[in-house]
Protein backbone atom coordinates (compact mmCIF):
# COMPACT_ATOMS: atom_id res chain seq x y z
CA UNK A 1 0.00 0.00 0.00
CA UNK A 2 1.46 3.30 -1.14
CA UNK A 3 0.39 6.63 0.34
CA UNK A 4 -0.33 7.75 -3.23
CA UNK A 5 -3.38 5.44 -3.32
CA UNK A 6 -5.43 7.13 -0.53
CA UNK A 7 -4.12 10.57 -1.51
CA UNK A 8 -5.27 10.16 -5.12
CA UNK A 9 -8.64 8.84 -3.98
CA UNK A 10 -9.26 11.70 -1.53
CA UNK A 11 -8.14 14.35 -4.05
CA UNK A 12 -10.52 12.89 -6.66
CA UNK A 13 -13.37 12.86 -4.13
CA UNK A 14 -12.77 16.40 -2.87
CA UNK A 15 -12.40 17.83 -6.37
CA UNK A 16 -15.49 16.02 -7.65
CA UNK A 17 -17.65 16.94 -4.66
CA UNK A 18 -16.53 20.47 -3.88
CA UNK A 19 -16.16 21.52 -7.49
CA UNK A 20 -19.68 20.61 -8.58
CA UNK A 21 -21.86 20.62 -5.44
CA UNK A 22 -23.03 24.09 -6.44
CA UNK A 23 -24.59 22.59 -9.57
CA UNK A 24 -26.45 19.98 -7.50
CA UNK A 25 -27.79 22.77 -5.27
CA UNK A 26 -28.89 24.68 -8.38
CA UNK A 27 -30.64 21.56 -9.71
CA UNK A 28 -32.48 21.07 -6.43
CA UNK A 29 -33.65 24.69 -6.47
CA UNK A 30 -34.82 24.37 -10.08
CA UNK A 31 -37.24 21.59 -9.15
CA UNK A 32 -38.41 23.28 -5.96
CA UNK A 33 -36.71 21.02 -3.41
CA UNK A 34 -36.70 22.22 0.19
CA UNK A 35 -33.45 22.41 2.16
CA UNK A 36 -34.33 19.12 3.89
CA UNK A 37 -35.03 17.44 0.55
CA UNK A 38 -31.81 18.88 -0.89
CA UNK A 39 -29.82 17.47 2.04
CA UNK A 40 -31.47 14.08 1.48
CA UNK A 41 -30.56 14.34 -2.24
CA UNK A 42 -26.90 14.96 -1.38
CA UNK A 43 -26.77 12.20 1.24
CA UNK A 44 -28.45 9.61 -0.97
CA UNK A 45 -26.33 10.33 -4.03
CA UNK A 46 -23.11 10.24 -1.98
CA UNK A 47 -24.11 6.90 -0.43
CA UNK A 48 -24.89 5.50 -3.89
CA UNK A 49 -21.49 6.61 -5.20
CA UNK A 50 -19.70 5.16 -2.16
CA UNK A 51 -21.38 1.76 -2.54
CA UNK A 52 -20.82 1.65 -6.31
CA UNK A 53 -17.13 2.57 -6.08
CA UNK A 54 -16.46 0.13 -3.22
CA UNK A 55 -18.32 -2.81 -4.74
CA UNK A 56 -17.25 -2.43 -8.36
CA UNK A 57 -13.58 -1.77 -7.52
CA UNK A 58 -13.42 -4.75 -5.19
CA UNK A 59 -15.36 -7.03 -7.51
CA UNK A 60 -13.47 -6.21 -10.72
CA UNK A 61 -10.06 -5.42 -9.19
CA UNK A 62 -10.06 -2.27 -11.32
CA UNK A 63 -10.24 1.37 -10.12
CA UNK A 64 -13.94 1.79 -11.00
CA UNK A 65 -14.94 5.22 -9.70
CA UNK A 66 -18.53 6.45 -9.58
CA UNK A 67 -19.75 10.03 -9.79
CA UNK A 68 -22.90 12.01 -10.17
CA UNK A 69 -23.54 13.18 -13.71
CA UNK A 70 -22.37 16.81 -13.75
CA UNK A 71 -23.95 17.39 -17.18
CA UNK A 72 -27.02 15.58 -15.86
CA UNK A 73 -27.51 17.84 -12.85
CA UNK A 74 -26.76 20.81 -15.11
CA UNK A 75 -29.61 19.60 -17.32
CA UNK A 76 -31.91 19.47 -14.29
CA UNK A 77 -30.78 22.92 -13.14
CA UNK A 78 -31.49 24.35 -16.59
CA UNK A 79 -34.99 22.84 -16.69
CA UNK A 80 -38.16 24.62 -15.66
CA UNK A 81 -41.72 23.67 -14.77
CA UNK A 82 -40.91 20.39 -12.99
CA UNK A 83 -41.61 19.66 -9.32
CA UNK A 84 -39.35 17.64 -7.04
CA UNK A 85 -41.91 14.81 -7.20
CA UNK A 86 -41.77 14.78 -11.01
CA UNK A 87 -37.98 14.90 -10.84
CA UNK A 88 -37.91 11.84 -8.55
CA UNK A 89 -40.19 10.03 -10.99
CA UNK A 90 -37.81 10.94 -13.81
CA UNK A 91 -34.81 9.72 -11.77
CA UNK A 92 -36.54 6.36 -11.24
CA UNK A 93 -37.22 6.02 -14.97
CA UNK A 94 -33.60 6.93 -15.76
CA UNK A 95 -32.37 4.28 -13.30
CA UNK A 96 -34.55 1.65 -14.99
CA UNK A 97 -33.22 2.66 -18.42
CA UNK A 98 -29.64 2.33 -17.16
CA UNK A 99 -30.37 -1.13 -15.73
CA UNK A 100 -31.88 -2.15 -19.08
CA UNK A 101 -28.78 -0.82 -20.84
CA UNK A 102 -26.57 -2.90 -18.58
CA UNK A 103 -28.63 -6.03 -19.20
CA UNK A 104 -29.05 -5.63 -22.96
CA UNK A 105 -25.83 -4.90 -24.83
CA UNK A 106 -27.63 -3.69 -28.00
CA UNK A 107 -28.86 -0.66 -26.02
CA UNK A 108 -25.28 0.32 -25.19
CA UNK A 109 -24.36 0.00 -28.86
CA UNK A 110 -27.42 2.04 -29.88
CA UNK A 111 -26.48 4.93 -27.57
CA UNK A 112 -22.89 4.71 -28.79
CA UNK A 113 -24.18 5.23 -32.35
CA UNK A 114 -25.49 8.72 -31.54
CA UNK A 115 -22.91 10.92 -33.29
CA UNK A 116 -20.47 12.47 -30.83
CA UNK A 117 -20.95 15.82 -32.53
CA UNK A 118 -24.71 15.89 -31.87
CA UNK A 119 -24.39 14.56 -28.30
CA UNK A 120 -21.69 17.13 -27.58
CA UNK A 121 -23.78 19.90 -29.14
CA UNK A 122 -26.60 19.01 -26.75
CA UNK A 123 -24.22 18.95 -23.80
CA UNK A 124 -22.72 22.32 -24.79
CA UNK A 125 -26.19 23.80 -25.10
CA UNK A 126 -27.04 22.63 -21.59
CA UNK A 127 -23.95 24.00 -19.85
CA UNK A 128 -23.42 27.24 -21.81
CA UNK A 129 -26.16 28.93 -19.77
CA UNK A 130 -24.13 28.42 -16.61
CA UNK A 131 -21.03 29.96 -18.18
CA UNK A 132 -23.07 32.98 -19.30
CA UNK A 133 -24.66 33.35 -15.86
CA UNK A 134 -21.18 33.32 -14.28
CA UNK A 135 -20.30 36.36 -16.40
CA UNK A 136 -23.60 38.02 -15.51
CA UNK A 137 -22.71 37.66 -11.83
CA UNK A 138 -19.87 40.19 -12.22
CA UNK A 139 -21.97 43.40 -11.97
CA UNK A 140 -23.91 41.96 -9.00
CA UNK A 141 -20.80 41.94 -6.80
CA UNK A 142 -17.69 42.90 -8.84
CA UNK A 143 -15.37 43.26 -5.85
CA UNK A 144 -15.97 39.63 -4.90
CA UNK A 145 -16.45 38.03 -8.32
CA UNK A 146 -13.66 39.60 -10.43
CA UNK A 147 -10.77 38.57 -8.11
CA UNK A 148 -12.18 35.04 -7.95
CA UNK A 149 -12.35 34.78 -11.74
CA UNK A 150 -8.76 35.98 -11.99
CA UNK A 151 -7.70 33.47 -9.33
CA UNK A 152 -9.47 30.65 -11.18
CA UNK A 153 -7.62 31.22 -14.45
CA UNK A 154 -4.26 31.65 -12.72
CA UNK A 155 -4.63 28.54 -10.53
CA UNK A 156 -5.81 26.36 -13.42
CA UNK A 157 -2.48 27.04 -15.18
CA UNK A 158 -0.81 24.99 -12.45
CA UNK A 159 -3.58 22.70 -11.19
CA UNK A 160 -6.82 22.66 -13.20
CA UNK A 161 -8.40 20.00 -10.98
CA UNK A 162 -8.22 22.17 -7.87
CA UNK A 163 -9.03 25.55 -9.45
CA UNK A 164 -12.80 25.42 -8.89
CA UNK A 165 -12.39 24.12 -5.34
CA UNK A 166 -9.95 26.95 -4.60
CA UNK A 167 -12.48 29.52 -5.84
CA UNK A 168 -15.22 27.97 -3.70
CA UNK A 169 -13.13 27.94 -0.53
CA UNK A 170 -11.53 31.31 -1.19
CA UNK A 171 -14.81 32.91 -2.18
CA UNK A 172 -16.58 31.50 0.86
CA UNK A 173 -13.85 32.78 3.17
CA UNK A 174 -13.90 36.21 1.51
CA UNK A 175 -17.70 36.41 1.78
CA UNK A 176 -17.53 35.54 5.47
CA UNK A 177 -14.71 37.95 6.28
CA UNK A 178 -16.35 40.85 4.43
CA UNK A 179 -19.69 40.43 6.13
CA UNK A 180 -21.55 39.04 3.12
CA UNK A 181 -22.48 36.01 5.23
CA UNK A 182 -24.39 36.65 8.43
CA UNK A 183 -23.13 33.58 10.24
CA UNK A 184 -22.37 29.91 9.77
CA UNK A 185 -25.21 27.44 10.36
CA UNK A 186 -25.18 24.99 13.25
CA UNK A 187 -23.53 21.67 12.26
CA UNK A 188 -26.01 18.85 11.73
CA UNK A 189 -25.99 15.26 10.51
CA UNK A 190 -27.82 14.30 7.35
CA UNK A 191 -31.02 12.31 7.21
CA UNK A 192 -32.78 10.59 4.33
CA UNK A 193 -36.24 11.82 3.36
CA UNK A 194 -38.60 9.78 1.21
CA UNK A 195 -40.11 11.83 -1.60
CA UNK A 196 -43.19 10.51 -3.39
CA UNK A 197 -42.52 10.13 -7.13
CA UNK A 198 -44.86 11.57 -9.72
CA UNK A 199 -44.75 10.11 -13.22
CA UNK A 200 -45.79 12.44 -16.03
CA UNK A 201 -45.26 12.17 -19.76
CA UNK A 202 -43.64 15.61 -19.94
CA UNK A 203 -41.16 14.77 -17.16
CA UNK A 204 -40.29 11.41 -18.72
CA UNK A 205 -39.73 12.87 -22.19
CA UNK A 206 -38.33 16.25 -21.12
CA UNK A 207 -36.22 15.16 -18.14
CA UNK A 208 -35.73 11.38 -17.84
CA UNK A 209 -34.86 10.67 -21.49
CA UNK A 210 -32.36 13.57 -21.91
CA UNK A 211 -30.85 12.71 -18.50
CA UNK A 212 -30.39 9.11 -19.60
CA UNK A 213 -28.82 10.11 -22.92
CA UNK A 214 -26.50 12.67 -21.32
CA UNK A 215 -25.49 10.20 -18.62
CA UNK A 216 -24.70 7.49 -21.16
CA UNK A 217 -23.09 9.61 -23.87
CA UNK A 218 -21.05 12.03 -21.77
CA UNK A 219 -20.40 10.00 -18.61
CA UNK A 220 -20.63 6.21 -18.87
CA UNK A 221 -19.03 5.94 -22.31
CA UNK A 222 -16.33 8.42 -21.25
CA UNK A 223 -15.77 6.54 -17.99
CA UNK A 224 -15.29 3.29 -19.89
CA UNK A 225 -12.87 5.06 -22.23
CA UNK A 226 -10.79 6.32 -19.28
CA UNK A 227 -10.48 2.77 -17.92
CA UNK A 228 -9.49 1.41 -21.32
CA UNK A 229 -6.93 4.18 -21.79
CA UNK A 230 -5.35 3.12 -18.49
CA UNK A 231 -4.98 -0.43 -19.78
CA UNK A 232 -8.06 -2.05 -18.26
CA UNK A 233 -10.70 -4.06 -20.11
CA UNK A 234 -13.98 -3.65 -18.25
CA UNK A 235 -17.21 -5.40 -19.22
CA UNK A 236 -19.61 -2.45 -19.75
CA UNK A 237 -22.87 -4.22 -18.90
CA UNK A 238 -22.29 -5.02 -15.21
CA UNK A 239 -20.76 -1.60 -14.48
CA UNK A 240 -23.63 0.33 -16.06
CA UNK A 241 -26.19 -2.03 -14.58
CA UNK A 242 -24.90 -1.57 -11.02
CA UNK A 243 -24.88 2.22 -11.31
CA UNK A 244 -28.41 2.01 -12.69
CA UNK A 245 -29.56 -0.18 -9.79
CA UNK A 246 -28.09 2.18 -7.18
CA UNK A 247 -29.60 5.14 -9.05
CA UNK A 248 -32.98 3.42 -8.87
CA UNK A 249 -32.64 2.67 -5.14
CA UNK A 250 -31.47 6.17 -4.22
CA UNK A 251 -33.98 8.05 -6.42
CA UNK A 252 -36.89 7.94 -3.89
CA UNK A 253 -34.69 9.94 -1.51
CA UNK A 254 -34.23 12.67 -4.11
CA UNK A 255 -30.92 11.54 -5.59
CA UNK A 256 -30.29 12.12 -9.28
CA UNK A 257 -28.47 9.63 -11.47
CA UNK A 258 -25.05 8.22 -10.66
CA UNK A 259 -22.68 6.80 -13.26
CA UNK A 260 -19.09 5.95 -14.09
CA UNK A 261 -16.73 8.86 -13.48
CA UNK A 262 -14.43 10.30 -16.12
CA UNK A 263 -12.41 13.15 -14.58
CA UNK A 264 -12.35 11.68 -11.07
CA UNK A 265 -11.49 8.29 -12.55
CA UNK A 266 -8.56 9.79 -14.46
CA UNK A 267 -7.07 10.89 -11.12
CA UNK A 268 -7.36 7.34 -9.75
CA UNK A 269 -6.27 5.24 -12.73
CA UNK A 270 -2.87 6.62 -13.82
CA UNK A 271 0.63 5.39 -13.02
CA UNK A 272 1.07 8.13 -10.40
CA UNK A 273 -1.37 6.20 -8.21
CA UNK A 274 0.70 3.01 -8.31
CA UNK A 275 3.14 1.62 -10.90
CA UNK A 276 1.34 -1.72 -10.74
CA UNK A 277 -2.10 -1.48 -12.47
CA UNK A 278 -3.26 -4.42 -10.39
CA UNK A 279 -2.96 -2.35 -7.19
CA UNK A 280 -4.86 0.75 -8.33
CA UNK A 281 -8.27 -0.76 -7.57
CA UNK A 282 -7.59 0.10 -3.91
CA UNK A 283 -8.40 3.74 -4.66
CA UNK A 284 -12.05 2.64 -4.85
CA UNK A 285 -12.50 1.87 -1.12
CA UNK A 286 -10.74 5.11 -0.07
CA UNK A 287 -12.86 7.09 -2.52
CA UNK A 288 -15.93 5.40 -1.05
CA UNK A 289 -14.81 6.35 2.46
CA UNK A 290 -14.56 10.01 1.47
CA UNK A 291 -18.08 10.01 0.05
CA UNK A 292 -19.39 8.27 3.15
CA UNK A 293 -18.11 11.26 5.15
CA UNK A 294 -19.71 13.66 2.65
CA UNK A 295 -23.00 11.74 3.02
CA UNK A 296 -22.99 12.01 6.81
CA UNK A 297 -22.32 15.75 6.82
CA UNK A 298 -24.23 16.61 3.65
CA UNK A 299 -26.91 18.56 5.55
CA UNK A 300 -24.30 20.90 7.01
CA UNK A 301 -22.71 21.43 3.60
CA UNK A 302 -26.09 22.22 2.03
CA UNK A 303 -26.82 24.66 4.88
CA UNK A 304 -23.48 26.42 4.27
CA UNK A 305 -24.28 26.78 0.57
CA UNK A 306 -27.66 28.22 1.54
CA UNK A 307 -26.09 31.18 3.39
CA UNK A 308 -23.39 31.95 0.81
CA UNK A 309 -24.06 34.82 -1.64
CA UNK A 310 -26.07 33.65 -4.64
CA UNK A 311 -23.59 35.35 -6.99
CA UNK A 312 -20.80 33.16 -5.59
CA UNK A 313 -22.82 29.97 -6.13
CA UNK A 314 -23.62 31.01 -9.72
CA UNK A 315 -19.95 31.78 -10.34
CA UNK A 316 -18.70 28.45 -8.97
CA UNK A 317 -21.26 26.51 -11.02
CA UNK A 318 -20.28 28.39 -14.17
CA UNK A 319 -16.54 27.96 -13.66
CA UNK A 320 -16.98 24.25 -12.87
CA UNK A 321 -18.64 23.79 -16.27
CA UNK A 322 -16.14 25.83 -18.32
CA UNK A 323 -13.91 22.82 -19.09
CA UNK A 324 -16.84 20.53 -20.03
CA UNK A 325 -18.19 23.33 -22.24
CA UNK A 326 -14.85 23.78 -24.03
CA UNK A 327 -14.49 20.04 -24.53
CA UNK A 328 -18.05 19.65 -25.78
CA UNK A 329 -17.68 22.50 -28.28
CA UNK A 330 -14.41 21.12 -29.62
CA UNK A 331 -15.97 17.68 -30.20
CA UNK A 332 -19.19 19.15 -31.63
CA UNK A 333 -17.34 21.13 -34.30
CA UNK A 334 -14.60 18.61 -35.06
CA UNK A 335 -16.19 16.86 -38.06
CA UNK A 336 -16.85 19.12 -41.08
CA UNK A 337 -19.83 17.14 -42.29
CA UNK A 338 -21.56 17.21 -38.91
CA UNK A 339 -20.97 20.82 -37.89
CA UNK A 340 -24.36 22.13 -39.00
CA UNK A 341 -26.21 19.37 -37.14
CA UNK A 342 -24.13 19.98 -34.02
CA UNK A 343 -24.68 23.74 -34.27
CA UNK A 344 -28.45 23.31 -34.60
CA UNK A 345 -28.43 20.95 -31.61
CA UNK A 346 -26.48 23.49 -29.59
CA UNK A 347 -28.70 26.43 -30.59
CA UNK A 348 -32.00 24.68 -29.89
CA UNK A 349 -30.79 23.28 -26.56
CA UNK A 350 -29.31 26.60 -25.42
CA UNK A 351 -32.51 28.45 -26.39
CA UNK A 352 -34.42 26.98 -23.47
CA UNK A 353 -37.28 26.03 -25.81
CA UNK A 354 -40.22 24.29 -24.15
CA UNK A 355 -42.74 22.74 -26.55
CA UNK A 356 -45.70 20.58 -25.47
CA UNK A 357 -44.23 20.64 -21.96
CA UNK A 358 -40.98 19.02 -23.15
CA UNK A 359 -37.67 20.78 -22.52
CA UNK A 360 -35.01 22.06 -24.90
CA UNK A 361 -32.48 19.23 -24.50
CA UNK A 362 -34.86 16.72 -26.11
CA UNK A 363 -35.78 19.05 -28.97
CA UNK A 364 -32.13 19.95 -29.52
CA UNK A 365 -31.23 16.28 -29.90
CA UNK A 366 -34.14 15.64 -32.27
CA UNK A 367 -33.34 18.73 -34.36
CA UNK A 368 -29.69 17.77 -34.67
CA UNK A 369 -30.48 14.19 -35.70
CA UNK A 370 -33.00 15.42 -38.31
CA UNK A 371 -30.46 17.84 -39.81
CA UNK A 372 -27.81 15.11 -39.83
CA UNK A 373 -30.26 12.75 -41.54
CA UNK A 374 -30.99 15.34 -44.23
CA UNK A 375 -27.27 15.93 -44.75
CA UNK A 376 -26.83 12.16 -45.19
CA UNK A 377 -29.61 12.04 -47.79
CA UNK A 378 -27.93 14.86 -49.74
CA UNK A 379 -24.66 12.91 -49.91
CA UNK A 380 -26.47 9.90 -51.32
Amino acid sequence: MRISIPVSAFVAAIVGFGGTLAIVIAAAKAVGATQVETASWVMAICLAMAIESLWLSWRTRMPVIAAWSTPGVALIAASSGFSINEAVGAFIVTGILLIATGLFRPLTKLIARIPASVASGMLAGIVVTFAINAVKAIPVDPWLILPLIAAFFVIRLFNPALSVLAVLIGGGAAAFLTGRVGGLPTPELSTLTLIAPQFTVTAIIGLALPLYLVTMASQNLSGLAVLRAAGYHPEPGPLIGVTGLLSLLSAPFGASTTNLAAISAAICTGPDVHPDPGERWKTGPFYALAYLVFAIFGASLVAIFAVLPQSLIVLVAGLALMAPLANALSIALKEDGERMAATVTFAVTASGLTLFGVGAAFWGLIAGLVVLFLETLKKR
